[in-house]
């Protein structure tokens, strides 16, 4: 695949890929898109107000109607929301200090460091392996898979003598293909469980979701992706590649320094001793962690305050990381690293301000409890069963990811109808999160519009200039089809066997 054919016209495959992309780009900034949905909320409010629907809500059993957005009190309403709408807004607060304590340690170069520790001490065989479960674990630092794995995955399959986008491929499958498994927290299981919590309200006002709600779940998914992506890169994509015959000369990686290397020691024994006070404080009866009064894990100070040891397990560690490494040298980089990550989040910002808006008109309107109401009786009538719904879920989302890239955003728009839909049916939130996370993960490695495809692109030009979307997509589709089918038997063996999501996560709620 080095020497890259002219092709004689594009086949039907790559037709319709083109097609997507085209249309894929009418769609507005995700920004827009919310704010035409909010006005979309306002106008169906006043629809099902003037047409008198009601239905009975599934928890109080009295009759609810549409609040039409579209009156003076509605006009009141928006205008005196906007500002709690956002400050309150789940998921802002929590991924905002869980990215101030992971900045450090992406800035001091700590997540580097590790990322080429394991690299350069894995065996050969095992490499393809490690590479893919590199980058599923990637995500607790946001995007450093992106821009640290896939260049240094190529390089290494480089210098060995293999082809170097096999190895783009796999540090790309585990990135974005297992995006949603990890066996650490991230911050997208803090925003994507506060759309959740957010929907679930709409049936159950007190209902909380926390971030380890798929914990479980995404937790074992990590080894099934690891698998997939290490068989499909070495019994399909890298066989079809043959030996490198481009201009780029392997370049030797370099080793950690001997800094680096203190640098960890220093930064693992930091983790280690908050670690064991964490352990102190939640294995004892009556430990610091240990809510006397709901006494175990799930009620425990340490997964109701994840926030906070995200931010101090990323924080601390960096720190000492960082001083021993060379790399933090006063406390003013500990405060820039923190300004950097704050300005990379500036455009969530923007997009959630939108998104807040979007989701309590959604509740305000009734909108939400109307369609699920309706929705669900007729999936009920329907009469289909887990297994159906979670696959059609899993299509849905999968399908919507080709159009808009965005975990969050999607979820923003998906979880509001599908969340009460699924609970009234009587499948919990995590459940249907699941789904969710499982179809928004799969398809990432093939849709041009994902917000890091050009970055990838640009990636792979660097050893085959002629590569474009279609070498790309070629290059990914088997990773996608093969994790779609592979996770969403998980999912189904997993239901089916009736075990819990996540830490007091259970698949169906209680009649």
């Amino acid at each position: 695949m080095s020497d890259v054919a002219p092709a004689a016209g594009p086949s039907f495959f790559q037709r319709w890929l083109n097609r997507v992309e085209w249309a894929g780009n009418l769609l507005p900034h995700p920004a827009t898109l919310f704010i035409l949905l909010c006005g979309v909320m306002v106008i169906t409010s006043w629809l099902l107000s003037v047409a008198g629907i009601t239905v009975e809500h599934p928890v109080t059993h009295k009759a609810v109607g549409a609040v039409n957005l579209l009156s003076v009190d509605g006009l009141h309403r928006i205008i005196l929301g906007l500002l709690p709408n956002f400050v309150n807004f789940a998921p802002l607060g929590p991924v905002l200090v869980c990215l101030l304590g992971l900045a450090l340690a992406e800035h001091a170069g700590l997540l580097g460091a590790c990322l080429r520790l394991i690299v350069h001490t894995t065996p050969r065989w095992l490499l393809t392996w490690v590479v893919v479960w590199c980058g599923a674990m990637s995500h607790t630092a946001g995007d450093i898979g992106y821009v640290l794995l896939l260049p240094l995955s190529m390089a290494l399959f480089h210098s060995i003598g293999r082809h170097p986008l096999a190895g783009l491929a796999a540090a790309f499958s585990g990135v974005s293909g297992g995006f949603a498994a990890n066996l650490l927290i991230s911050t997208s299981d803090v925003v994507l469980a506060g759309f959740t919590q957010e929907a679930a309200r709409i049936i159950d006002p007190k209902y909380t979701v926390s971030a380890m709600a798929n914990y479980y779940f995404l937790g074992t998914s990590v080894f099934l992706i690891t698998v997939i992506g290490a068989l499909v890169t070495e019994r399909l994509v890298e066989p079809r590649f043959g030996p490198y015959r481009g201009g780029m000369e392997p370049q030797a990686l370099q080793p950690l320094a001997p800094a680096e290397r203190r640098g960890l020691r220093w930064a693992l024994a930091v983790f280690l001793v908050l670690a064991g006070l964490v352990l102190a404080g939640l294995l004892p009866a009556g430990g610091v962690l240990q809510d006397t009064a709901k006494p175990g894990f799930i009620n425990s100070y340490f997964v109701r305050g994840l926030v906070f040891f995200i931010f101090v397990f990323g924080l601390l560690p960096a720190l000492a990381y960082g001083i021993v490494a060379g790399t933090v040298l006063s406390e003013n980089d500990v405060y820039k690293g923190m300004q950097k990550t704050m300005e990379l989040a500036a455009p969530y910002l923007v997009v959630v301000f939108f998104i807040a808006q979007f989701v309590n008109l959604f509740a305000w309107s009734n909108v939400g409890v109307i369609l699920a109401v309706q929705g669900a009786a007729l999936l009920k009538s329907l009469q289909l069963g887990p297994v159906p719904l979670l696959i059609g879920l899993v299509l849905l989302t999968a399908s919507t990811d080709l159009f808009l890239g965005s975990a969050s955003a999607k979820w923003a728009i998906l979880a509001p109808v599908f969340v009460p839909m699924f609970m009234l049916l009587g499948y919990s939130p995590e459940l249907t999160q699941a789904a969710y996370r499982v179809g928004d993960s799969v398809m990432n490695v093939v849709t041009p519009l994902a917000s890091n495809f050009p970055l990838v692109l640009m990636f792979a030009q660097r050893y085959e200039p002629k590569a474009g979307v279609g070498t790309m997509v070629a290059l990914m589709l088997p990773y996608s089809l093969c994790f779609m089918v592979g996770w969403t038997l998980l999912l189904i063996l997993w239901t089916c066997a009736g075990w819990p999501l996540g830490p007091g996560a259970q698949l169906f709620l209680k009649s």
